[in-house]
């Protein structure tokens, strides 16, 4: 189904800002069940599928720990690519890749498959994915199975079509709260890259169900479902989650080396995200439709390269937290940046189920660490908050959402004197990034899934033969009826 035109889309949306006011008015109970359901939904899947990916990836380390790299992580990768291929190609074909454009294509009236077989298949596939050693993040497959969950619930409640598609905007960045314990950062994903709409109801309506899932993924976590993991405490109730806790001091000068910053990974950002494309461009003109093949070689292929690696690079949450820590030196952050630049290239061309904000993070981590230590080298000056401020430059410049990766990278920390210096290196990054192209990652991605289609339907019509009317019956003399 074609895009619709923008005047079109704004004429849509007021038609449904309208329909969805009045479904408030008489349906509210329908509202509160969606939203409510979708938050708990994103939640689980979210909880469950960190708390696979993490379960996997203890069992390689203990086989690590046991036989020898070059023997386990091939393997591993080989059979973890296959299995999840198999999966993905037998039960759910719309549950490869990162899931990001997929939501992105119903949102904007697409013909896409939607529904809880669509997430379920992402769960399981890309926990053994990623837990088998595809260096992607969890993201991406969260936003498609809270987009789903959503999707599915609305469905089951008999919702309008115009709040079935805020919902699934709202699922969507609902899955990024849970998943990073984000819920501002989920709920601007949502508006900035999702909907591209600001109208009172619709903010309400996604804030509820973002914040929601946070919340019930903390209740659940505290339950057993993610242990150690979770921002409820018995005795002091809530409390806020920071993975890290630097000490924060920004300074004016560090107003400029921020900026530079933000132009080296800008540039950085566009040259990712341009090898990312073209990986996967290769890919399906290498490979077309067979997933089981594609994901099994690239798992072969990374296996093997991880295999040949120092022990730092065998476990990608460790390496992330040493660089998120500033506790790796400048040959390892920039090592790291080398590897994980073409390694997870590698992994999203395969079209494994596996998103890229997290490796985006530690990319932009890497390089904010370097540079930090470049700076402190140099000038004697120590620039404090140069990896968070990375981070969130890094998937500003891919994503070209600013507001949404300086939320995220905030999320790391939660020290809101951190936000000013990572606004300042998201915005220049984004600026610089656009300079070379104003599309995203997933924008062009779309764009790809687009053309691929259109080329399809050519062949399809090339094969296929001419409508000829049927000739009029004759009579005795040979003359029509």
């Amino acid at each position: 189904m074609p895009a619709l035109s923008e005047p079109k889309q704004r004429r849509h949306l007021l038609g449904s800002s309208r329909s969805i006011r009045r479904l408030l008015e008489r349906r509210w109970l329908v509202v509160v069940l969606a939203l409510a359901l979708t938050g708990l939904g994103a939640a689980i899947t979210g909880l469950l599928f960190t708390s696979g990916i993490n379960l996997l990836r203890d069992w390689r380390l203990d086989l690590l720990d046991e036989f020898p790299a070059w023997v386990v992580l091939p393997a591993l990768g080989a059979i973890g690519g296959m299995v999840s291929a198999w999966l993905i190609t037998n039960l759910s074909p719309a549950a490869g890749g990162a899931g990001i454009t997929h939501i992105m294509g119903f949102l904007r009236h697409r013909s896409v498959p939607m529904g809880l077989r669509v997430g379920l298949v992402k769960l399981v596939a890309g926990i053994i994915a990623i837990g088998s050693g595809f260096p992607l993040g969890p993201e991406g497959p969260a936003v498609q199975m809270g987009g789903s969950v959503a999707w599915q619930m609305s469905r089951w409640l008999r919702a309008p079509v115009a709040f079935r598609r805020v919902i699934v905007a709202a699922g969507g960045g609902a899955g990024i709260a849970a998943v990073f314990s984000a819920p501002i950062g989920g709920f601007i994903y949502a508006i900035e890259e999702l909907l591209h709409s600001a109208r009172p109801v619709v903010l309400l309506l996604v804030i509820i169900t973002t914040f929601s899932a946070d919340t019930l993924a903390d209740v659940l976590g505290f339950l057993g479902l993610n242990p150690g993991g979770s921002g409820l405490n018995s005795t002091i109730g809530f409390q806020l989650e920071r993975e890290y806790t630097p000490l924060v001091r920004f300074l004016p000068v560090d107003l400029l080396y921020l900026i530079a910053l933000g132009v080296v990974i800008g540039v950085l950002a566009e040259l990712y995200t341009r090898y990312v494309l073209t990986m996967q461009r290769q890919g399906n003109r290498w490979f077309g439709d067979r997933l089981i093949l594609r994901m099994t070689l690239s798992g072969l292929v990374l296996g093997c390269v991880y295999a040949a690696l120092p022990d730092a690079f065998h476990n990608p949450s460790e390496l992330k937290h040493l660089i998120g820590a500033g506790k790796a030196d400048i040959s390892l952050a920039l090592a790291s940046f080398v590897v994980l630049f073409f390694s997870t290239g590698l992994a999203a061309g395969s079209g494994a189920p596996g998103g890229l904000f997290m490796p985006m993070l530690t990319l932009g981590g890497a390089i904010g660490l370097a540079g930090g230590i470049g700076v402190e080298a140099l000038t004697g000056h120590v620039p404090t908050t140069y990896v968070f401020a990375g981070m969130g430059a890094f998937v500003a410049g891919c994503s070209r959402t600013p507001i949404s990766a300086m939320f995220l990278a905030f999320a790391l920390t939660k020290d809101l004197l951190i936000l000013k210096p990572i606004l300042v290196a998201c915005l220049t990054s984004f600026l610089v990034a656009r300079l070379f192209n104003p599309d995203s990652i997933y924008e062009r991605q779309m764009g790809m899934e687009l053309a691929s289609e259109d080329r399809m339907q050519m062949r399809l019509n090339r094969h296929r033969r001419p409508f000829e009317a049927p000739k009029p019956p004759k009579g005795p003399s040979g003359d029509p009826l």
